[in-house]
């Protein structure tokens, strides 16, 4: 069935309703693949806390150590575009547990690494198994969960906040030790999680032979409706700010990598919360454009404020943590928004959304290292807002052609 005939019947209080009363009530697979999801995503903040201590052990200038984020997203961007392509063919079992394998074996690897250009290489083979991952996995729960679409994008938003979360305090506790001692403990949690989806994942999803299989310009063929193009566009713009202050913040405020994993921590704690919390209220309240406009908006002026008291760390600190529950709302709001956005599978959907998504999240921070070298701390800061107020302009620009999203999420 497509896409949008899947998603007509949600009203927002349904909405509402599935969150608070049947969100607890899924199948094990369901649990089995959000406990796979937190782990998948500590590897996205693990790293952070430790980019300064890369930068010094391995004598690499900040622009370099910011590769380890490019790498990771430049592959996930077009590894997203086969995803539906190996998952059709091999299950989404077989796909999340191969992602799964993927990242524990280049983890491991990274742990030994002696120059920052071969953690830049494997971080690459980190962003493809963490591709085979993410697009499946969002799919998987969407499909496997019982009460609806809504209710699941929010367990699988709710699993991206923890992850990102416990990440940088691992990586923080792990990289107080050494640098090299997160990696490892990313390879020890990713054999943990294979061994919950082989045994807790039932058979049925690894064996079941998909309706169709999917082909690989099927991704190409959906970005042609432009719904679906214009939200791809605007979350590769707001990446760009997050991953401003991924890859760049934490070489501005000056704590050590306890200290950077504890505010990465709180940034993360409220991203999962706002994800399920506040986002379903705010898409009732609002409608989804308007509250995702409104997130974009405060996300530009914290952004905003970073650049312009990047010497003042105290202030650094306060907006990063801050930005987490914008960033949580908006999270959910716009992959909500995705589901919603054209008549096309929920796999090729997510897997066209999410190529575009992490475009801006690879371009962001090798771009923050070399603004900050050539001219100033602050520079980086200040472009990630104007990227952030550019997506806001393509929302308004293309509104006739997204309008449909809050029609859709009506019931109407």
């Amino acid at each position: 069935m497509a896409l949008a005939e899947k998603t007509t019947t949600l009203a927002p209080e349904t909405v509402l309703a599935e969150s608070k009363h049947g969100l607890l009530h899924q199948p094990i697979a369901v649990w089995a693949v959000f406990f796979a999801s937190i782990t998948a995503f500590m590897g996205m903040g693990l790293v952070n806390p430790v980019l300064p201590t890369i930068a010094e052990n391995l004598e690499a200038s900040k622009s370099e150590v910011t590769l380890l984020f490019t790498s990771y997203n430049a592959v996930m961007a077009f590894a997203m575009l086969i995803t539906g392509a190996i998952s059709s063919r091999i299950g989404q079992k077989g796909t999340l547990m191969l992602g799964i394998a993927v990242i524990a074996t280049v983890a491991g690897f990274a742990s030994q690494a002696d120059s920052i250009w071969t953690l830049v290489a494997l971080r690459g083979g980190w962003g493809l198994g963490n591709a085979l991952f993410v697009a499946t996995a969002l799919a998987a729960i969407v499909s496997l969960s019982s009460g609806g679409t809504a209710k699941a994008i929010i367990l699988y938003e709710a699993a991206v906040g923890l992850g990102i979360s416990i990440g940088p305090l691992l990586g923080g506790t792990l990289g107080s030790i050494t640098w090299r001692a997160p990696f490892m403990g990313v390879a020890t949690i990713m054999v943990i999680a294979f061994l919950v989806l082989l045994f807790l994942m039932p058979k049925p999803v690894a064996t079941a032979t998909p309706a169709k299989k999917i082909s690989l310009i099927a991704p190409f063929q959906a970005m042609k409706h432009r719904s679906l193009l214009t939200l791809g566009i605007v979350a590769a713009l707001y990446n760009v700010g997050f991953f401003t202050i991924m890859a760049y913040a934490p070489f501005v405020m000056k704590l050590p990598a306890k200290g950077l994993g504890f505010v990465f921590l709180g940034w993360g704690m409220l991203l999962a919360l706002t994800s399920v919390l506040t986002a379903p209220k705010l898409k009732q309240w609002l409608g989804t454009i308007k509250a995702m406009v409104l997130m974009l908006l405060l996300f530009a002026v914290l952004l905003l404020l970073m650049g312009i008291f990047t010497e003042t760390p105290a202030v650094v600190i306060v907006c990063v943590i801050l930005a987490g529950a914008v960033l949580g709302n908006n999270n959910t709001l716009i992959t909500t928004a995705v589901m919603d956005a054209a008549p096309v599978e929920r796999s090729t959907a997510s897997a066209a959304y999410s190529f575009l998504r992490f475009l801006g999240a690879a371009i962001a921070p090798f771009m923050a290292g070399k603004l900050a070298e050539i001219f100033n701390a602050n520079l980086p800061f200040y472009v990630g807002s104007a990227f952030v107020l550019l997506s806001v302009v393509i929302i308004g620009v293309n509104l006739k052609h997204i309008r449909h999203i809050d029609t859709t999420d009506s019931g109407h």
